[in-house]
């Protein structure tokens, strides 16, 4: 499969709670793949299903400087996380040009989760990965990073995104 188109907000699926996946194919593993691929195409660092307009509980995260620990979470959750806790701003590939925070997360998670054919598998992460896992997961559930900022914050922000999203369509 090849890239896929990034949704934005406010596109009602971003506010969706994804399915179970219970069929481990060919076609996930396709769709999987493409989802990294669009993640890099974007410069991202993670990409929920959510975020192409899909909505299977699948995300995808790849942290490292050099893009060589591409990742593919299927029914990720958390089953751990540190009682410590890191404030930080985010962005979000579904909500271009906006960076707020500080959003506080904790700064480490384990996540199990099930790869492409689905075998379980555990990791355990710290400080960005985990954030971005925090992050992703929250996609699954509808949720995005701007929910935790103050109403006056948000507001701005969509404000900012739309004339983004404006600006964006007009230059095409």
């Amino acid at each position: 499969m090849s890239k896929l188109d990034v949704i934005y907000v406010p596109h009602e699926t971003l506010r969706k709670t994804a399915s179970v996946v219970t069929t481990f194919d060919n076609d996930l593993y396709e769709f999987a793949n493409g989802m990294l691929e669009t993640m890099y195409e974007h410069k991202g660092i993670g990409l929920a299903a959510n975020q192409v307009n899909d909505l299977r509980r699948v995300f995808v995260t790849d942290c490292s400087e050099d893009k060589s620990d591409p990742m593919i979470y299927i029914n990720p959750e958390i089953i751990w996380e540190s009682d410590d806790v890191a404030d930080s701003e985010e962005g979000c590939l579904s909500l271009p040009s906006i960076y707020s925070g500080p959003i506080e997360r904790s700064f480490a998670v384990k996540i199990r989760a099930q790869d492409v054919k689905g075998d379980y598998f555990e990791r355990e992460a710290e400080d960005l990965l985990a954030r971005c896992m925090q992050h992703e997961l929250d996609h699954l559930n509808g949720i995005l990073f701007i929910d935790y900022l103050s109403r006056l914050k948000r507001d701005r922000a969509l404000k900012k995104l739309d004339k983004y999203l404006k600006d964006m369509e007009a230059n095409k």
